[in-house]
């Protein structure tokens, strides 16, 4: 059945290509932030009672970790009261939420083996508290018609990303020291965005989903993944600790998200995360 989908934060790597690839079946209505402030409540009720959409997808949030932890009033603003205008005005219009979130709501420390959805959770930095509250607001506000997805280390043609910024360093004869002692999973826009579309179109029913990559990497072994598909040869690639780089924000030093939910019900579409890195850099490096 044809639905109606209001995407906010479709100027980002991910609301991009949700917006393309429900726009193949669906009607899309696509907002940035320039378009919608979520942070504005009239504005998400009007967007809502103008549009009337199948479902209202949280997509957008501010993803600077450090800028977050210098402004945590900011990130709060768009973070959490983002979610909660739109759970609210969702439920009083009879409409389900979905809202994007993150590893960053789990604290990261302490754990070898990943992080299923109802993992307990503690965020050890303002942006992942400004995430995690978010999620809380969706829960509370959205009448249970709701579906939270986490990912992680995201990367896509529309935004600054890991995987550019390291090839471009790699080019300009930059020597490369790169974090070996935080474990994640890299993630391809895209690949989330089906995972969307997938829980949204093949009635995995509301609630809590991991969607992310599978498998596990360092940012050192993302890098040095990246530059054996890319074919690149940095001047010189160093792991470093964590602990070298001046950072106001904490990291997680392992976050791995295991996609247990879409495994128990639609089964799990995500590909292992070097899949998703050699279709991101055979587009790329065709372009």
């Amino acid at each position: 059945m044809r639905g109606r989908y209001l995407i906010t934060g479709a100027s980002g790597m991910v609301g991009r290509e949700l917006a393309r690839l429900l726009g193949q079946d669906h009607d899309v209505v696509a907002l940035s932030h320039a378009d919608l402030d979520v942070a504005d409540f009239g504005a998400v009720k009007a967007a809502v009672q103008t549009h009337r959409p199948t479902a209202f997808l949280s997509v957008g949030a501010w993803t600077d970790v450090d800028g977050c932890e210098r402004e945590p009033d900011k990130a709060h603003r768009v973070n959490a009261l983002g979610p909660r205008n739109a759970a609210i005005a969702c439920a009083d219009a009879g409409i389900p939420v979905l809202q994007v979130s993150t590893d960053y709501v789990f604290p990261g420390v302490g754990k070898t083996t990943p992080y299923v959805e109802d993992d307990a959770v503690g965020p050890a930095s303002h942006y992942g508290r400004s995430k995690l509250a978010g999620e809380r607001f969706v829960r509370e506000h959205s009448a249970g018609r709701f579906w939270i997805v986490r990912t992680q280390w995201v990367y896509g043609h529309h935004g600054k990303n890991f995987v550019d910024t390291m090839l471009n360093l790699a080019r300009q004869g930059k020597d490369l020291k790169v974090v070996d002692d935080q474990v994640g999973c890299p993630t391809f826009a895209r690949d989330v965005a089906r995972g969307i579309v997938a829980i949204l179109t093949r009635d995995a029913g509301f609630g809590t989903y991991h969607c992310s990559g599978n498998g596990q990497a360092s940012w050192f072994e993302f890098a040095a993944e990246i530059f054996a598909v890319a074919g690149v040869h940095p001047n010189s690639l160093l792991p470093q600790p964590s602990s070298q780089l001046d950072r106001p924000a904490p990291r997680p030093a392992y976050s791995v998200l295991r996609n247990r939910m879409l495994e128990l019900t639609i089964g799990d579409p995500m590909p292992r995360w070097q899949d998703g890195l050699r279709e991101y850099l055979g587009e790329r490096l065709r372009a």
